[in-house]
């Protein structure tokens, strides 16, 4: 197994020629940013569209979105035709026209509640978000493949998260992208429209983020409260933190980490992404 992350060239290489579709499938953390992502072409939604057209072809998708918080519980949303549900404001009326009309996977939601140990459970009330769409949109434009969401407890502590997506690691056996989408850096507070460059503290907290993921230290990365005051500047609420917490979760100890989107988007939200896929015999890791 490779020890480094793979540069983007050789996780594009990795996935045209050293990954066989009888593997498990990948598992991604994307970070999603601005709603217009969904429709513009940019450095960001460029690299989505060509993972989508590299990626093996999944029997279903499985988003983890911030944008589906619930409290108390975690739901996967079993509806056969997910609404696409435009959850922001204040934007061009063109974003509110968009639709991804992709059908649901009942039996997987069903399933992904069945691997749970009784920690999610099934419900009819959702469809799909923008921290889901947004990225679907670019990464799978003909709406093809079923997509199918599950909620995030938003008053279960961060190593709940990461234990419950040890649980659902089955899924990948089962044919099923699973995308967990948020940022590691969300401050809305601190947005600069006029300026993109990163804040300081910013980018110090995705530096510490993207160093954890590579040496694969999940604890550091789990206790979110020890960060202290630079994880409070990076998510005045970590509703955007936790979906990186289910990646790990479903990382397996032989996947391979690569990096994309290494860059921040308003000054203060990263757009760094990453994806665990299985380690490739094929590709000489330069």
């Amino acid at each position: 197994m490779n020890q480094e992350p793979l540069s983007l060239n050789q996780l594009f290489a990795t996935l045209a020629n050293g990954y066989s579709t009888e593997q498990k499938m990948p598992v991604m953390f994307v970070g999603h940013g601005n709603p217009m992502n969904a429709i513009e072409q940019n450095a960001f939604t460029e690299t989505w569209q060509k993972l989508g057209q590299a990626l093996p072809r999944p029997k279903a998708i499985l988003t983890v979105s911030a944008h589906w918080l619930t409290h108390g519980h975690s739901f996967a949303c079993r509806v056969k035709q997910p609404d696409t549900i435009h959850d922001f404001h204040g934007f061009p009326d063109i974003l509110y026209q968009q639709s991804y009309p992709c059908s649901g996977e009942p039996e997987l939601a069903a399933y992904s509640a069945k691997l749970s140990n009784q920690s999610i459970t099934e419900t009819d009330d959702w469809g799909l978000d923008h921290g889901s769409w947004s990225v679907l949109m670019q990464m799978f434009p003909l709406a093809d493949i079923p997509v199918y969401q599950i909620s995030i407890d938003y008053k279960k502590p961060p190593s709940f998260h990461y234990q419950l997506a040890k649980q659902l690691r089955g899924l990948r056996d089962k044919g099923v992208l699973i995308i967990a989408s948020g940022n590691v850096v969300h401050n809305l507070q601190k947005v600069n429209w006029s300026n993109p460059t990163p804040y300081d503290w910013a980018s110090e907290f995705n530096q510490v983020v993207k160093k954890a993921v590579t040496e694969r230290d999940d604890q550091k990365l789990v206790a979110f409260d020890k960060f202290g005051e630079l994880g409070k500047l990076a998510h005045p609420s970590y509703d955007h933190y936790l979906p990186l917490l289910y990646s790990l979760g479903l990382r397996l100890p032989t996947d391979e980490v690569g990096f994309f989107n290494d860059g921040f988007d308003l000054g203060s939200i990263s757009m760094l992404s990453w994806m665990y896929l299985p380690a490739s015999q094929n590709i000489n890791h330069l």
